[in-house]
């Protein structure tokens, strides 16, 4: 054999070997796609919030309506109030720019399915997958589901003299959720304290507090608040500081 077959050879066996070393390697990941969740306050559209450039587009509050500032046209979603369980699923209607305290634009329309409180429009909205079937419905619970919720028997702490405590019972059932406001996530303890400090000093509110979540997180906080009316000055003070998407939570 000379030495030019010698050589085609060795390539043609490289080249086999390339192939094969390429085919093995070679994988396609399908990666999940992350849906849209999110809870937080809810804008109750008013033709006066566009004439005062709060929000860029109009709605019709008598149509079931929802505007978004991140999530497509046509994207269906779920918006649940968590105070009633209520929750209407409907699509993007359109794409707007409002402030970022809320966390969407819905109509009367949609604020009325819902009973929402309009001092403390509190909701979650969740994005639903496309491959369900899709549906625009008001969700409700069922009279039947209904009928056993309220013949379910309440467990209470057995007491000596449950008359003494009957008053102080009845106030901790009606006692209303706190709002707590989500600045950031630290590696350190000491990072999130000094965060602590500066905020009081640049903002005259002093309840800021640090949250061990693990002993690698400790979380920095501005709340409670009794409502959102309370809640919105912080918000707005921090989102000047630069503080962006703050997260609200309830508890």
């Amino acid at each position: 054999m000379n030495s030019k077959k010698v050589v085609l050879t060795l390539l043609c066996v490289l080249a086999l070997f390339s192939c094969a070393d390429y085919n093995v390697t070679k994988s396609s990941k399908i990666i999940e796609k992350k849906y849209y969740s999110s809870s937080g306050f809810a804008l109750i559209y008013e033709d006066a919030h566009y004439k005062q450039n709060i929000v860029n587009k109009k709605i019709d509050n008598q149509k079931i309506m929802v505007m978004h500032n991140l999530l497509k046209v046509n994207t269906p979603v779920q918006i649940i109030n968590p105070d009633n369980s209520k929750s209407i699923e409907t699509k993007i209607y359109k794409k707007a720019k409002y402030p970022p305290i809320f966390n969407l634009v819905i109509s009367e329309k949609i604020a009325s399915i819902l009973e929402l409180n309009p001092d403390n429009p509190y909701i979650q909205i969740i994005e639903i997958k496309k491959n369900k079937t899709f549906i625009a419905k008001k969700a409700n619970m069922f009279e039947e589901e209904r009928n056993v919720a309220e013949k379910a028997p309440v467990k209470k702490i057995e007491m000596d003299d449950l008359s003494k405590d009957e008053h102080k019972i009845e106030k901790a059932i009606l006692k209303e959720k706190k709002f707590i406001l989500v600045i950031n996530d630290f590696y350190y303890e000491v990072s999130a304290n000094n965060l602590k400090k500066e905020l009081i000093k640049k903002i005259s509110l002093d309840n800021f507090s640090v949250e061990k979540i693990n002993n690698n997180k400790y979380r920095l906080l501005a709340g409670p608040f009794k409502n959102f009316n309370a809640l919105k000055t912080t918000y707005i003070s921090l989102n000047n500081l630069g503080f962006e998407n703050l997260n609200i939570y309830r508890k």
